[in-house]
C-alpha cells in the first residue's frame, strides 16, 4: 500500500478483540534507537489500550535487526506467549546490505511463524532515509508499532477463533 497521505496506523478500534488474555513479545532493535524506541512505544501503547496486561508483555532488546529472528525465538522459548512482534528499522544506504538484512528477517520471521503455528509480527521499518523512518514512527504516516500490535492481536484472536471452532476459513 503506498503510504503517500495516509496515516497508515488508523484502524477501526470498535472491530478490535480483546489482548486481554494473551500474552506478547515484543523484541526491539537497539540500532536506529530513535526510531525503534518510537515504535516500541506505540507497539507497547496499543497492546495496553486493547486489554494486554503489563505482566502479559515481555520485552527483548537485540544489538540490530539482524539479530531480531534470533532475539524472538529466545523470548518465544523462554516465556509462554501468544505472538511476538518484532521491532526495527533498516534505514537504506550506500550499499544493498538493507535488502539482505531485510529479506533475512522477513524470511526468519516467516519460518518461526510456521515452525511455532504463532504469529512472529515483522514491525521493521525499510525506509529509504531517516525522514521517512521517522514519518512513520508516529510522524505524518502513523506509527508502524501500533500497526504491528494491531496485527498480533488479530493474528492471535483468529487463531483462538478457528480453535475454538467459531469461524469458517474462506468466503
Amino acid at each position: 500500500m503506498a503510504s503517500a497521505n495516509k496515516n497508515l496506523s488508523a484502524y477501526n478500534e470498535e472491530n478490535m478483540p480483546s489482548a486481554a488474555p494473551h500474552t506478547f513479545g515484543i523484541v526491539v532493535s537497539e540500532w536506529n534507537t530513535e526510531i525503534t524506541h518510537a515504535l516500541y512505544d506505540g507497539c507497547y501503547d496499543t497492546l495496553i489500550k486493547h486489554g494486554a496486561k503489563e505482566e502479559n508483555i515481555h520485552t527483548l532488546q537485540v544489538p540490530g535487526s539482524f539479530e531480531l529472528t534470533a532475539g524472538a525465538r529466545i523470548l518465544m522459548d523462554r516465556k509462554k506467549l501468544n505472538a511476538v512482534i518484532c521491532i526495527g528499522c533498516v534505514i537504506k544506504g550506500e550499499t544493498s546490505h538493507n535488502e539482505y538484512i531485510n529479506y533475512a528477517v522477513a524470511n526468519g520471521l516467516s519460518n518461526l511463524s510456521v515452525m511455532y503455528a504463532k504469529p512472529f509480527i515483522f514491525g521493521v521499518l525499510t525506509p529509504n532515509n531517516e525522514e521517512q523512518a521517522r514519518d512513520r514512527a508516529g510522524g505524518k504516516h502513523g506509527n508502524k508499532g501500533v500497526e504491528a500490535a494491531v496485527t498480533a492481536i488479530r493474528m492471535v484472536a483468529v487463531k483462538e477463533d478457528l480453535k475454538e471452532g467459531n469461524k469458517k476459513i474462506g468466503f
